[in-house]
């Protein structure tokens, strides 16, 4: 930073000359260009032949192309859909269900994995001897089992529990057969969506509440406590809903009818067999990940936080973690993005995500690149969308410097 008699100077005033453009080779803006627009005549020019000889293909093996077969009846089962669906409905409709179905194995595994992932990472570095070296043996287990094998593996357990008849019954209500899992379930009605509105209210109220005490604290220096307000916005409101609209409260319990169960809700051996093996897998990294930037943090860091008389759960838990975070989140974006790419390995098991479900319209319509365009169309968003929110999330804990 120049002082303010260096600024004075005119030789640190003065704008530096503007070269001239010249058209010559020896200019390296003109090479650049040059190269440039040579690249780019090079893969437009493949993209096009590779269009052409496509199409061409196509028409002498008189395949159709172009996407109206999503406007068809599909004749498609699927056994589990998040939406209404039936195999009357449109390949469009069977499509979106299996882009739900690998949405929902994905972002269940990532928070699974990220909370299972955790706990081991912290217990590697466990002061007990016994629970540090158990989580060693996880993750040097796990990580080098292939993950195929291991959805195959859980896959043949879930199949290798007893029929419905003789199902196991850990808990009242609960039965573990090879039809899948059946535990009781809410009979929703109108309260409970009102309870549900309500629960989503007092969040954002909180994350405002929040916002106004960091920002009191900040200009007074007197700290509130969060936890009153949180509590009366995100259990207080929802029940006090609930109450109003009557405190409706009705179990459906799942009861063995003839060869199988009816009522309550089921979890099915492939996707259980899928969730479990990704999140065990993924467990496996995610505890590495966090092992790692845990060590990352200087000694130091323990000894001042201890010198405050903090517990060491509290050293950890408030003075350690949140600046590891800044070493954990990038390499866990990567963990994230595998989980998400890794579910396509569920039509190894006959669990139907949007592999499963493209890969019989492909077979049933004869249409391959349109079917494989949509694969990775999805596939595409949603790791931009992860890659995005994780990079949002890295910029806002990062350590920022005055």
């Amino acid at each position: 930073m120049p002082n303010q008699a260096a600024t004075a100077d005119p030789r640190y005033t003065r704008r530096p000359p503007a070269r001239r453009f010249s058209l010559s080779w020896r200019d390296p803006r003109v090479r650049n260009i040059f190269w440039q627009v040579v690249i780019l005549g090079v893969v437009g020019l493949a993209v096009w032949w590779l269009a052409v000889n496509t199409m061409r293909n196509l028409e002498v093996r008189r395949i159709a192309t172009g996407f109206g077969f999503l406007e068809r009846e599909a004749g498609l089962p699927i056994g589990e859909h998040l939406i209404p669906y039936s195999p009357a409905d449109t390949y469009a409709r069977a499509l979106l269900v299996g882009v739900l179905n690998t949405l929902r194995v994905a972002v269940i595994g990532a928070v699974l994995a990220t909370l299972l992932g955790t706990i081991i990472g912290i217990a590697r570095l466990s002061r007990n001897w016994l629970v540090a070296k158990l989580a060693a043996v996880y993750v040097e287990v796990l990580r080098d089992l292939p993950l195929l094998l291991q959805l195959l593996f859980w896959y043949g357990l879930m199949q290798g529990l007893p029929g419905p008849r003789q199902a196991l019954k850990p808990l009242e209500g609960v039965f573990l057969s090879n039809r899948g899992i059946k535990f009781p379930w809410l009979v929703w009605e109108p309260a409970h969506s009102a309870a549900l509105l309500a629960l989503a209210g007092g969040l954002v109220g909180t994350w405002a509440v929040s916002r106004a005490l960091r920002a009191r604290q900040n200009a007074t220096g007197q700290r509130t406590p969060l936890w009153p307000f949180a509590l009366a916005l995100i259990v207080g409101l929802p029940l006090a809903v609930w109450a109003a609209m009557g405190a409706p409260f009705t179990l459906d319990m799942p009861v063995l009818r003839g060869f199988n169960f009816q009522g309550g809700a089921t979890i099915s051996p492939e996707f259980a067999a899928l969730l479990l093996g990704l999140v065990l897998y993924t467990a496996a990294f995610v505890a590495e990940i966090v092992r790692a930037g845990i060590q990352a943090i200087h000694h130091g860091q323990w000894e001042a936080a201890g010198a405050l008389g903090l517990k060491r759960s509290d050293q950890l838990r408030l003075v350690i973690l949140p600046q590891a975070l800044r070493v954990i989140v990038p390499p866990l974006t990567s963990q994230y993005l595998n989980i998400t790419k890794n579910s396509s390995l569920a039509v190894a098991i006959g669990y139907q995500d949007i592999v499963s479900v493209a890969n019989t319209t492909i077979n049933q319509t004869g249409q391959a690149i349109e079917g494989i365009a949509i694969i990775m169309i999805v596939y595409l968003t949603i790791s931009l969308s992860i890659s995005a929110f994780m990079n949002w999330y890295n910029a806002k804990i990062a350590l920022k410097e005055r």
